[in-house]
């Protein structure tokens, strides 16, 4: 009671209203995370079947891409979060009495706006640092497990089908140390071979998965006849690379690079998707407190008027999706730093209008 009487008012009104924003927020976020979790899982199912991957190895690898989608959703979260807890405040004339106990909307806004204030750095945090992290992680974890040597499953004195064409016969298996190994290629008709070897060992190269086998013997078919023994001999068992030039994939690609490639683009391709991946992570974490203010705005000087403010919600979700849906277009549009620029100033000066317009006395 001692501390409750220390307490001003509005400390405890703060308190109270982030409370309530807090635990309305990490439920929403937590939802909305499975869910979208839920629906890549089930859009990844075909390369748990189509690769024998394990269940262990494919959650993991699904899971590597929750960093990605919180990065997306935060904004929307914060949003549903701030319009459910104050329409609700509204809606049981809290925000009334407040007000009419002389407190202004920008005070009664404030727990909100310090939310967005303070999710937006993390946003920022997590979209500079986690997410190209994670997703890197996640195309390598992929690559090996369709190309690596955690794709690959040979059993012991059996015929293994590793591509078509591709086949191996291993006599003992010990980690990725094979003996007796046969080994049947018929992927090029101009170049078919069978190899003979004693040993052999599974490598993981850039190349992909190749396989070097000694003291043995080879016997080639197609345009030239080939036959001889050998010492040692390097095959590739795949052909995709994990480092070309089509395996450039700017989530995965770190912030200080992505400023780097900004000037020095090969190509005006990459250079769109570099900017939009800047923007993506740059400028995206400052609409967590546009969209809070937006919302705060159209609510609370809403309140006021009492005739419009059954329309107040619908009013922020439909201003919500408008200006969303302007950033989006314009981040996935740019073509030059003078864009990535201009929509930044955008993004401040209507902040600025909506705060403006929510401290209005």
């Amino acid at each position: 009671m001692f501390l409750g009487a220390i307490l001003s008012p509005m400390t405890i009104i703060n308190r109270y209203f982030s409370r309530q924003l807090v635990m309305v927020f990490l439920m929403l976020l937590a939802v909305l995370t499975g869910l979208a979790w839920m629906v890549q899982i089930m859009s990844m199912m075909k390369f748990l079947l189509n690769y024998g991957v394990n269940v262990g190895s494919f959650m993991g690898l699904t899971a590597l891409m929750i960093p990605f989608i919180v990065s997306i959703i935060v904004p929307f979260v914060t949003f549903i979060a701030i319009i459910f807890v104050y329409n609700k405040l509204i809606a049981d004339n809290e925000v009334s009495v407040m007000a009419a106990s002389g407190l202004s909307p920008a005070q009664i806004a404030h727990p909100a706006l310090r939310l967005a204030a303070i999710l937006t750095v993390l946003h920022l945090l997590v979209n500079i640092f986690i997410v190209p992290a994670s997703q890197t992680e996640f195309y390598n974890m992929q690559w090996n497990l369709r190309y690596g040597l955690a794709h690959l499953k040979l059993k012991e004195t059996a015929f293994t089908e590793l591509s078509s064409g591709l086949v191996v016969y291993v006599d003992k298996v010990s980690g990725y140390d094979l003996s007796h190994v046969m080994l049947s290629d018929m992927r090029d008709a101009r170049s078919q071979k069978t190899i003979f070897a004693e040993k052999g060992k599974l490598v993981a190269t850039l190349r992909g998965l190749s396989i070097v086998m000694t003291n043995g013997s080879i016997q080639g078919n197609g345009d030239a006849t080939v036959s001889g023994t050998f010492d040692t001999f390097d095959m590739d068992l795949n052909v995709k690379e994990k480092t070309s030039s089509s395996s450039y994939r700017v989530r995965s690609v770190s912030t200080w690079e992505l400023v780097r490639d900004v000037f020095d683009s090969p190509t005006a391709k990459r250079h769109r998707a570099v900017l939009t991946e800047l923007a993506t992570r740059l400028l995206d974490p400052i609409m967590n407190l546009i969209l809070a203010a937006l919302c705060l705005a159209i609510l609370l000087r809403s309140s006021l008027l009492r005739r419009r403010a059954s329309f107040a919600p619908v009013m922020a979700v439909v201003a919500m999706a408008v200006v969303m849906a302007a950033f989006m277009s314009a981040s996935n549009m740019m073509d030059s730093i003078t864009d990535f620029v201009v929509l930044f100033v955008v993004q401040i000066m209507l902040l600025g209008i909506i705060m403006g317009i929510l401290y209005k006395k």
